[in-house]
């Protein structure tokens, strides 16, 4: 059996091929992969600096190439059907962001680059940094090639595992890529592990008290569509201030073989599916 969602889109043709009498489901997952901006680290201390890095990003793009089309654009929470607080497409696209015209959005960051100074002769370069793992290293190539339009020269930073944690930890680092591994979609769980001051994986250190605020009164509001609305301003003031740029969400199979009986597989929880308390082999 493979690891739950561990067989990509473009893999799973040839994963049938190489074992047709496997069962495979697909599902959307809920690890939105996600661009880490140093707040401390000059000169992506500057608030318009980072609004230009993410008016950069085609966000459509991340999903044609490594979903097949197949991936979906959300914010935070996971968007539907799957997730049931996140924004639909139509609200989402009203975000800082995510608006569909992709040449408006990156002319708008050229203007904000060539007020700090950058241009074609004088482009900013910066080490994007990821976990040297293959679930990480295809999506901030992409990222890459995005900067390239506002004159942003990104180069790839590939970390060993064991130095990656400690390296995020110190936030030794300019701009990364990271997979946000949300436990269950639920608005709790992830902003209090976040998003909040001091959480615990808050690897950007993005401390607001106003949104702290917002949190806490989400997670006391026990009318269902009153705690979706404190959440979408949630998602609103998090894009508003760049805080960790969510690109996509990925789609992926988990595989097995007919034996194996009694898996479920989880449509919005990433790690339930690992407990394994009902599985059985017939043979």
């Amino acid at each position: 059996m493979t690891t739950p969602f561990g067989v990509s889109s473009p893999t799973l043709k040839d994963f049938n091929t190489q074992g047709p009498h496997a069962i495979c489901e697909v599902s959307h997952v809920n690890v939105p992969r996600t661009m880490l901006i140093n707040p401390a680290a000059p000169p992506f201390d500057n608030p318009d600096l980072r609004r230009a890095i993410i008016l950069s990003v085609d966000r459509k793009a991340f999903v044609d190439i490594l979903t097949e089309s197949e991936g979906r654009i959300g914010g935070n929470m996971m968007p539907p059907p799957e997730g049931v607080w996140g924004m639909p497409p139509e609200v989402l696209q009203t975000l800082p962001g995510y608006g569909p015209d992709d040449d408006k959005r990156r002319a708008e960051a050229r203007k904000i680059m060539q007020k700090l100074g950058y241009g074609p002769d004088r482009r900013l370069a910066v080490k994007v940094s990821t976990r040297n793992f293959p679930g990480w290293r295809d999506f901030p190539v992409i990222m890459i090639d995005h900067l390239k339009e506002i004159g942003i020269n990104g180069e790839l930073d590939l970390v060993d595992t064991a130095l990656w944690y400690p390296k995020v930890e110190r936030k030794d680092y300019k701009v990364g890529a990271v997979p946000m591994e949300s436990g269950v979609d639920d608005p709790d769980q992830m902003y209090y592990e976040n998003y909040v001051c001091g959480a615990a994986r808050n690897c950007t250190g993005y401390c607001d008290p106003e949104l702290d605020k917002l949190v806490n009164q989400q997670s006391t509001e026990a009318n269902p569509e009153k705690r979706k609305e404190i959440v979408w301003q949630i998602e609103r003031k998090l894009a508003a201030d760049v805080a960790r740029p969510i690109l996509f969400y990925a789609r992926g199979a988990t595989c097995r073989q007919p034996w194996v009986k009694g898996f479920t597989q989880m449509e919005n929880s990433h790690f339930n599916s690992w407990r394994m308390e009902d599985v059985w082999l017939d043979k």
